[in-house]
């Protein structure tokens, strides 16, 4: 009996001390001296979906310990879509003003409430208090609510019939007016296409061609003026226009892309198809993502092309020194028959 009582005592003395050594909640007030709270909405009607900027204002004095609003707070049937906590500001008479804003909205209708968001600070005794934020009525109307015929569903309205008459002219006359403007772009189009190759005929090789517009482009000076952009264009029209000449494809009306997507059918070269790749995709960045280059890279860049038309043109003249051989002895094969 005697060993009952002493355990029983034993854990009511153990039950008291873990009471003992958890920390006393903190106390929940709404109002306490130093410390003010203001909760604001900047619209308190909305429809659903509409975004309502809740702003939370604490002012205290300087010497309590704030603990920031949380931002997982709970708000109820609102939905935090955004959140933002400025700086803290010291007002003239000492005291520490902070705010944060909140961008809730929801997507049910009705009438609601933004719940109290409980604030915790610290007094100078070190206790800690919790401070609760007034409630917010909100309004969440129906986008349907300002509707005429929402009472109730109405029966699907018969086909319209068009009577005959004018507007079956207006139709045909509209139709005609399309086919013409449509012919007569078709034909604008053709008379470019004849202008463009139209006018006396450049008879010099295409590298003596390529090599003249070079020069005039070097005397022009665009890097000097800082016109890089026109400088990238003239120089890669150079150098375009002649392999045109040379594979005989249509080099300036394709792309980048398009253009090396054709011209590794040619058997170029590997050095040389690396070469034009990154000349050309560099000068694209300057033309149209207005890249600005190094001094140094514009005169390498000129270089470049210089030696792009040079090897291409050695390449197409020992194409031609192998090809005439071949036509002789053909020629000289037939006249023996």
């Amino acid at each position: 009996m005697k060993k009952s009582y002493y355990i029983i005592l034993i854990m009511l003395c153990c039950t008291s001390t873990a009471y003992a050594e958890e920390p006393a909640p903190p106390d929940t007030v709404k109002s306490a001296p130093g410390i003010t709270i203001e909760t604001s909405v900047d619209q308190a009607e909305i429809y659903i979906g509409d975004l309502i900027n809740y702003r939370l204002t604490i002012i205290h004095d300087s010497d309590l310990i704030l603990t920031p609003p949380p931002v997982g707070a709970n708000l109820g049937a609102f939905d935090v879509k955004d959140y933002s906590v400025g700086d803290e500001m010291e007002l003239k008479d000492g005291r520490i003003k902070s705010e944060s804003i909140f961008s809730l909205t929801t997507f049910t209708t009705g009438d609601y409430i933004i719940p109290p968001i409980p604030i915790e600070f610290m007094l100078a005794d070190s206790t800690m208090k919790i401070l609760i934020s007034e409630p917010v009525p909100i309004t969440v109307k129906s986008l349907l609510a300002d509707a005429a015929d929402t009472a109730d569903i109405r029966d699907i309205k018969g086909p319209i019939d068009f009577k005959a008459g004018l507007s079956m002219w207006y139709y045909l006359i509209g139709s005609a007016v399309i086919v013409v403007i449509a012919a007569l772009f078709v034909w604008w189009r053709i008379r470019r296409k004849r202008g463009k190759t139209s006018g006396p005929i450049d008879t010099r090789e295409p590298w003596e061609i390529a090599f003249e517009g070079l020069a005039v482009l070097k005397e022009k000076h665009y890097p000097a003026a800082g016109e890089y952009k026109q400088f990238y264009v003239e120089l890669t029209e150079i150098v375009r226009a002649f392999l045109q000449r040379i594979y005989e494809i249509p080099v300036l009306d394709m792309t980048t892309y398009e253009f090396l997507s054709v011209i590794v059918e040619k058997d170029i070269g590997e050095a040389l198809y690396n070469t034009l790749k990154g000349f050309l995709e560099y000068a694209d960045l300057v033309k149209f993502a207005k890249l600005v280059p190094e001094a140094d890279k514009v005169d390498a860049d000129y270089e470049v092309a210089v030696n792009i038309i040079d090897q291409v043109r050695q390449a197409e003249l020992s194409r031609l020194a192998v090809q005439v051989p071949e036509t002789a002895a053909t020629a000289s094969g037939g006249s023996s028959v």
